[in-house]
């Protein structure tokens, strides 16, 4: 019982702290990403909102942020992430490799 206890504890926690995050969005829709940028605060916590608005799904990845995540048609998911170094991180759509094309610019 106390372990139950102490792991809805930590899930609990763990939602809290991800809703008190900073949130930035983009948007993917025909194979293409907008916006293709966001800048972010060098050492933030953050939270990616990806939000899928087209009739397809598509694969959010980024080998330099060690994520990949589907995002089905019209759905949007969350994607947690820093905090990270001064840099570039290259973000891209694995359905849609050649033009679903992104990046995190952290300053």
């Amino acid at each position: 019982m106390k372990k139950l206890f102490a792991l809805l504890l930590i899930l609990t926690g763990t939602k809290a702290f991800a809703a008190d995050l900073k949130s930035y969005s983009v948007t993917v829709k025909d194979g293409k990403f907008s916006p293709e940028q966001i800048t972010v605060a060098k050492g933030e916590k953050f939270k990616l909102e990806v939000k899928n608005d087209g009739n397809a799904a598509e694969e959010f990845e980024s080998t330099e942020l060690n994520r990949e995540k589907i995002v089905a048609a019209h759905q949007t998911i969350t994607v947690l992430l820093g905090p990270l170094s001064e840099g570039e991180y290259k973000f891209f759509g694995d359905f849609h490799p050649d033009t679903a094309k992104g990046k995190i610019i952290v300053k």
